[in-house]
């Protein structure tokens, strides 16, 4: 027996519009759905009229999912795997899944879409040639500030996911270990109240209600450099 395939599915970090065509296709022809949180998987497909068996998939407890996933898989059948919002895999728990399909000689194919690293960086304004994504930095102060000293020589843009709340402390520990650096906040990307602050850490961090912000941010970071940022601040 053929083995299925495991399709890695971005779907829409905001706007229901920006799914891909093959996306909305590949999600209507699979046999079940590995998804985070299926209240949110379910807006997708009854945006576009999908029903399909919705396998939950989340973190920390994944880890129990994967052998249900992987033997549907085993047995012949396509599964497709989602993530909240984005690009699955990348700061998620999806990598799990995907390295124990490659692990039993399944088929992973990537259906790329959203993601909103990506789209953060290509409207930031910052250098975009070479850039370093860190994903969520750690809870505590102290190993935050561990990671933000060993970035100080990174001349690419760093990219990093913040929840809205942390917000004013980690701008803080980036003036105190990399120096006020040009930063660029990207929140709600894709929806109607889209916003880009971009500045000076110190500048950003004066901002009105700063600390009311709510959900999750993408946060860039200008790398090491001797020139000032083409752009200004907003």
């Amino acid at each position: 027996m053929s083995r299925g395939t495991l399709f890695v599915v971005a779907t829409p970090i905001g706007n229901l519009e920006d799914v891909t065509l093959r996306a909305v296709r590949i999600l209507g022809e699979v046999s079940a759905i590995a998804c985070e949180d299926t209240r949110r998987t379910l807006k997708l497909l009854n945006r576009f009229n999908i029903k399909k068996p919705l396998i939950s998939y989340f973190q920390p407890r994944e880890g129990k999912k994967i052998p249900e996933i992987v033997s549907l898989l085993l047995e012949g059948r396509d599964v497709a795997l989602v993530s909240d919002a984005g690009t699955p895999g990348i700061s998620d728990p999806g990598y799990r899944l995907i390295a124990e399909a490659i692990r039993n000689g399944i088929r992973v194919a990537p259906v790329p879409g959203p993601n909103a690293a990506a789209a953060a960086l290509s409207a930031s304004g910052l250098p975009s040639h070479r850039f370093l994504f860190v994903g969520f930095p750690p809870p505590k102060t102290e190993a935050v500030r561990k990671l933000l000293l060993s970035l100080r020589e990174e001349e690419g843009t760093v990219i990093i996911y913040l929840p809205a709340r942390r917000l004013e402390v980690f701008l803080n520990l980036v003036t105190e270990s990399l120096g006020d650096r040009f930063v660029v906040i990207a929140r709600e990307l894709t929806k109607i109240y889209e916003e880009f602050l971009r500045g000076p850490a110190s500048d950003i961090l004066k901002t009105p209600n700063l600390q009311s912000l709510k959900g999750e941010v993408t946060l860039l970071v200008q790398g090491k450099s001797r020139k000032k940022p083409a752009i200004q601040k907003t």
